[in-house]
């Protein structure tokens, strides 16, 4: 009888013993040869799913989140695989791999599941290291979606139009429905892979284009057409998110006025603009880790009359460090106090990430705004000690994860809205 994992696991064991430039030279046989044969031990689960694939910089795990609640409020059996969590139909339970997209035999695995559950659409988030290494081989994808490109992950690409290219690989794996973000400068470059049926979406222009946007730190709504849109979480950046997928649903069978039903009753999506708190003073838990993401929260967020107290760190590993100081530029100029903390280190010096982030800070040493305190929970439970009526407190990086990645591999349980929800509770 197969046991699942035994071939992914041998095939681990063998990596190790081979040289890292003897191995990265067989990479490009090693990867498709892994997803093909995942798809093979589960029969190609795919071939019986309609696969909406959602990549871009941010905006993934929001799209992904948007598109299952309005099939599913469709009555429409679907499934969705992501950063935050897994569903399949009535069922969900939470991501805890530390990884997007899952490994090739996992992420099969889940298909067939969906599949034998009754399943007919699945959506799933598709990163650009995911596409690097091939885990998208041996999946028949249906609809292709695109939310944005920021620089990110350019120390494991290369260069930034190596992760753009990483990014169209999914746009070249699907010839039938492609959904782009017209309002993004590279939409062009997504919009010209050939496809059967091609949809653009956006603020300042698009076939699904929102007017009349009001978007503030808690909701937002817009129109779209004729029919209003209301969402239960903030920032324009939501607005776009939301006309990613009423522009998908739509595609399938879903009008955008049943989209609006569903999406108005999301309450709040696990940590992405998600409000912990808001009285007297507010606590918000969100993923934010590219420069841009953090530019465009703390800007939601500044409070008129009180305080923005930022809890922050930076993967470790010697990953995206050029980030750090940006993180620190933008967190000097939008926050009123710093709250440098750990995020996840794993072999990297902890010390060294956070000066990474303070480098970018004006004498950081002098300023009075800037705490350093490497234990997270020992950051958030000062920043919720230092707040006043009326600030704001929010805390970035992590959103909904459910570890914290340490040294040597080692992982510890964690959830920022958890700790934070503790910490009042204790108060």
């Amino acid at each position: 009888m197969f046991r699942e994992g035994r071939l992914d696991t041998m095939l681990r064991a063998i990596k190790r013993l081979i040289p890292k430039p003897l191995f990265d030279f067989g990479a490009k046989v090693y990867h498709p040869f892994l997803s093909y044969t995942g798809a093979l031990v589960y029969g190609f689960p795919s071939r019986h799913l309609k696969v909406i694939g959602v990549t871009g910089t941010k905006g993934k795990s929001t799209t992904v989140y948007f598109i299952a609640a309005i099939l599913h409020g469709a009555g429409i059996p679907v499934a969705a695989v992501g950063s935050l969590g897994f569903r399949i139909r009535d069922r969900q339970w939470p991501n805890m791999l530390k990884m997007t997209m899952p490994g090739r035999w996992k992420l099969q695995k889940f298909l067939r599941s969906a599949v034998n559950a009754g399943c007919t659409h699945v959506v799933m988030e598709v990163p650009s290291e995911g596409l690097a290494q091939g885990r998208h081989r041996g999946i028949r994808f249906d609809c292709a979606v695109f939310t944005g490109l920021h620089p990110e992950h350019l120390e494991a690409h290369g260069s930034l139009d190596a992760y753009r290219a990483a990014k169209q690989v999914l746009f070249r794996a699907c010839r039938e429905l492609h959904v782009v973000n017209r309002d993004d400068p590279d939409a062009d470059y997504f919009l010209d892979v050939p496809a059967h049926k091609r949809i653009t979406y956006g603020i300042a222009g698009g076939d699904y284009q929102a007017t009349d946007v009001q978007a503030g730190p808690q909701d937002a709504s817009f129109m779209l057409g004729r029919t209003r849109i209301h969402l239960n979480v903030g920032g324009r950046f939501n607005v776009l998110n939301a006309l990613a997928a009423i522009a998908v649903a739509d595609a399938y069978g879903v009008p955008p006025s049943e989209s609006a039903e569903a999406l108005e009753a999301i309450d709040h999506i696990p940590g992405r603009m998600e409000w912990v708190q808001q009285e007297p003073f507010g606590v918000v838990v969100d993923y934010a880790h590219t420069p841009d993401s953090l530019r465009a929260v703390y800007r939601t967020l500044k409070p008129q009359g009180g305080r923005l107290l930022c809890v922050l760190g930076a993967a470790g590993g010697g990953r995206d460090t050029w980030k750090r100081p940006e993180f620190g530029r933008i967190a000097e100029q939008y926050c009123d106090v710093i709250y440098l903390t750990d995020e996840d280190p794993y072999d990297e010096d902890p010390e060294r990430i956070i000066e990474g982030i303070a480098s970018g800070i004006s004498e950081p040493a002098q300023s009075s705004k800037v705490r350093r305190i490497l234990d997270r929970r020992a950051a958030l439970a000062a920043a919720l000690t230092e707040a006043n009526d009326g600030d704001i407190v929010v805390v970035t990086g992590k959103g909904s994860e459910t570890s914290m990645a340490l040294a040597a591999g080692k992982k510890i349980p964690w959830s920022d809205a958890q700790t934070v929800r503790d910490l009042l509770q204790g108060r």
